[in-house]
């Protein structure tokens, strides 16, 4: 695929088919994936591919002791709760998703189902967790680094056919990832990534977030007109 067709034809996946994904295209697309770039070459990542048993153990865990509401132990940083546009843009792909769905506001039932397809990593048949050395944790370039990988990741996966979400739900409660996925001490838990072939026959697969203009975003200082 070429690279804009990877770029512009990506989306989040969030219904996948049951099968498994081979290991040899998983090193691939891993293998793609880490050339991005990173501070003084450093490459802090790591990856750990779950599946199979351990991986059903974690969404069990992960499920259970969110709805017995023990407090959520995420490694990094959460960004609290967003305000103006940014929440904005939240509200709107939700709608979209809810819409797709067929999940009504009221509707508290398809609604809890939903959020507990996040604590189960959206029953994905793969999930990548990423990590970095705990030796550089409290610093803001080793998340920033890992940012840049988990993007080559989900776009190296696209062009093999495979789809993602980057879910952070899937992480709330970093103990049973840390038991089932072997993750060492010496690891911070970054993030995970639901993987797997996206199932055509999910609505939720079609949606397509929208993006602000360029025009939003960007500022050219010292170019002519």
């Amino acid at each position: 695929m070429k690279f804009d067709d990877v770029v512009l034809g990506r989306r989040s996946i969030r219904g996948f088919k049951p099968e498994g994904v081979p290991k040899t295209v998983i090193r691939e697309v891993i293998e793609l994936a880490m050339r991005a770039p990173s501070s003084l070459n450093t490459q802090p990542w790591n990856f750990y591919v779950v599946a199979g048993a351990p991986l059903d153990r974690i969404r069990v865990g992960n499920t259970e002791r969110n709805l017995a509401g023990v407090p959520a132990s995420r490694e990094v940083r959460s960004h609290g709760d967003y305000v103006g546009p940014h929440r904005e843009r939240q509200i709107e792909i939700a709608k979209q998703l809810f819409g797709a769905m067929g999940i009504e506001r009221d509707d508290k039932v398809k609604r809890t189902d939903w959020v507990l397809r996040g604590f189960r990593q959206f029953d994905a048949p793969v999930s990548v967790v990423i990590t970095y050395d705990r030796s550089i944790h409290g610093g803001d370039i080793g998340p920033f680094d890992c940012g840049g990988v988990v993007n080559a990741l989900v776009n190296a996966a696209w062009s093999r056919g495979l789809g993602c979400v980057i879910n952070s739900q899937g992480i709330m409660q970093s103990p049973v990832v840390r038991e089932h996925a072997g993750i060492p001490d010496d690891q911070v838990i970054m993030i995970c990534v639901a993987m797997g072939y996206p199932d055509d026959r999910f609505p939720a697969n079609a949606v397509v977030s929208r993006r602000k203009p360029v025009d939003e975003a960007v500022v050219f200082v010292g170019f002519e007109d």
